[in-house]
């Protein structure tokens, strides 16, 4: 044993827990943390703008690897509401962050002291647990505590709250004998495979729904190890894509009412029984339960109990962690095709491809403005398979989901149940802070990469390269799409004549924010491109920019400002606002009708020769 402060005993912890990186903002009621990180000099901090970012950073350090965990550090009051946003995305998509507050004296609380806010309470609604310590000789203890709750069961957040007194107090800890606890995850029994395996067994056109869950236990080479056993093929979640890689003979295509493909729909239509595996049935994905479920089966595999059930009851539930139901199902796999009795679905892979390869989106658009359809296209050109897409909501991300290429897990990282403006710029900061070496690749609107602009001068400071897509059409484009069945365009432009903008430069005139002057007086580098001739060029000078000054670089597309992208209310009715591509005329397409007003160009989708791709 031996006697030092609670919070270098906290600081302890972590590094026996695995932390090398945290994110944050100094203050006076957090001081205490502060000083012991220095002392110690084994974890790695990187300063934000705004503790909102900090939060966002940690998570995109988390999702960025598997067994990662961040860490986001703040002052007493304002510093922990502003985690809340980050905190609620976490918890929403299954990622274990810990944020650490300062907090007043134990004898000040309640007192309406400076700075002392609630936050245990706070928060209680957007962790897995939150906690004000209150006896100095518990710190230790919590932090274990935090990590056994972060990383068992379904993964989530916490948050600690520190008393600065109680930070300073002196207390015995013996850190030579400290052990991580033991992570607690259910799985599958034989029984529950075995039954699961036969229901996939009798159906005709059977279907894998692949989630999040999957990624997160670390299981994408099992999953794709059973689909082949099987034969059966694979829908991924937006949360699941990459668990099998986009050009695999049995990855059928996403499903839903915008991140989706018409094949993906078009296939998930005409399955009779669906294995959902780490999956949430999200409503983004669903639609109506009415809809998504009609005329099929459903087995459900999910970590927590209480997501069985919890958008419509399964035929079979089971409780498992995903890694560990693949592991049973392919054994019980391997034994059916053994004995003979596991039934061959290449006739049904087979229609599925046919659809995957016929039932396309128009990319391929010379207009200027740009369409955004173009920008996607040439990414999948230009980017390898490798590179790592961090996303969040908006047109921008829903496009993206549609026309991008994703190859392995982790290299699509986008928050997917929350959705905050603003968080693909931190996120790729701590993407970028976990893996040095990956091509990360952020993707945002106008309105997003606005929201927290402000954490480029982080990258350029901590020297954290990425290159930034922008897509700039100066609206809330997403919104002003959503607004059209309310027949109205109200306070979603973000449009104005800049009046530092030069009529003769190559600023446009009319978008509002010059967003390469920003980027660059915050110590980046930015390219603007205008026209279709320009992608090339454009994307060698970002890497070379990158590759010389280790900083972000902003590449901004200027947009046509009103492009409706494919979307719908139900799985079965999405409308193609652009053209669509025929490239087999016996399947059957669907010719959607357009909702509320139409803008110009964007009326019903119109189907096209193969000529037309």
């Amino acid at each position: 044993m031996a006697r030092m402060k609670a919070i270098d005993a906290a600081v302890r912890v972590l590094e026996r827990e695995g932390i090398t990186t945290a994110f944050g903002v100094p203050g006076a009621a957090i001081n205490p943390l502060y000083a012991a990180l220095k002392a110690r000099g084994t974890i790695r901090h990187i300063l934000a703008r705004h503790v909102e970012g900090a939060s966002h950073m940690a998570d995109g350090y988390t999702r960025a690897k598997p067994g990662n965990i961040g860490v986001c550090i703040g002052t007493s009051g304002p510093a922990g509401t502003d985690m809340i946003t980050g905190l609620y995305t976490a918890l929403a998509d299954s990622v274990p962050i810990l944020c650490i507050t300062g907090q007043a004296p134990r004898a000040k609380l309640h007192k309406e002291d400076f700075q002392a806010v609630d936050i245990e309470t706070i928060s209680k609604g957007v962790t897995k647990w939150s906690v004000c310590v209150r006896e100095p000789a518990l710190v230790p203890m919590v932090f274990q505590q935090a990590f056994h709750v972060m990383r068992s069961g379904r993964p989530g957040p916490v948050l600690i709250d520190l008393p600065i007194d109680v930070q300073m107090a002196e207390i015995e800890f013996d850190d030579d004998t400290y052990e991580p606890l033991p992570v607690h995850k259910p799985a599958a029994s034989r029984r529950q495979a075995e039954k699961a395996l036969a229901m996939l067994n009798a159906a005709e056109r059977p279907l894998i729904v692949a989630g999040g869950g999957i990624i997160g236990a670390d299981a994408s080479g099992l999953l794709v190890e059973f689909a082949e056993l099987t034969g059966v093929p694979v829908i991924p979640t937006l949360m699941g894509w990459g668990s099998i890689p986009d050009d695999h003979r049995l990855m059928a295509g996403m499903v839903g009412l915008q991140t989706s493909h018409r094949y993906g729909n078009a296939t998930f239509l005409d399955s009779d029984f669906v294995l959902g595996i780490g999956n949430r049935w999200a409503n983004r994905h669903t639609g109506s339960v009415e809809v998504y479920t009609k005329g099929r089966k459903f087995v459900h595999v999910d970590i927590e109990p209480t997501q069985i059930g919890r958008v419509f009851g399964p035929d079979f539930g089971i409780v498992s962690d995903a890694k560990a139901a693949l592991g049973t199902f392919i054994a019980v796999a391997r034994e059916m095709k053994a004995a003979g009795t596991l039934r061959d679905r290449a006739e049904w892979a087979g229609a599925c491809a046919h659809r995957k390869a016929n039932m396309l989106r128009r990319s391929h658009f010379d207009a200027v403005p740009l369409k955004p359809q173009r920008v996607y296209e040439e990414m999948n050109q230009v980017f390898g398979r490798d590179t790592c897409y961090v996303t969040t909501i908006g047109l921008s991300q829903i496009a993206g989901a549609q026309f991008l290429r994703v190859y392995e897990p982790r290299n699509w990282i986008n928050c997917g149940q929350a959705g905050p403006l603003g968080w693909t710029l931190p996120a790729a900061l701590g993407v970028r802070a976990a893996d040095p070496d990956k091509p990360i690749v952020a993707l945002s609107g106008d309105y997003d990469f606005q929201f927290m602009i402000e954490e480029l001068a982080v990258g350029a400071q901590h020297k954290l390269p990425y290159l930034h897509v922008v897509v700039n059409n100066s609206y809330l484009g997403l919104i002003r799409q959503a607004q059209r069945g309310f027949q109205m365009d109200f306070e979603v432009s973000l449009a104005f004549d800049n009046i530092n903008v030069e009529p003769d430069g190559d600023a446009p005139r009319g978008y509002g924010v010059d967003h390469v002057a920003v980027a660059e007086g915050l110590g980046c580098k930015a390219i603007r491109v205008k026209s279709p001739n320009e992608f090339k060029d454009a994307f060698a000078r970002a890497h070379a920019l990158m590759a010389e000054h280790q900083v972000p670089v902003v590449l901004e597309f200027i947009l046509e400002k009103v492009t409706n992208i494919s979307m719908g209310t139900e799985v079965d009715s999405v409308n193609e606002f652009e053209e669509v591509l025929c490239l087999d005329p016996s399947l059957s397409i669907r010719k959607s009708q357009d909702m509320g007003n139409q803008d110009a160009g964007s009326g019903p989708s119109k189907v096209l020769e193969p000529a037309a791709r």
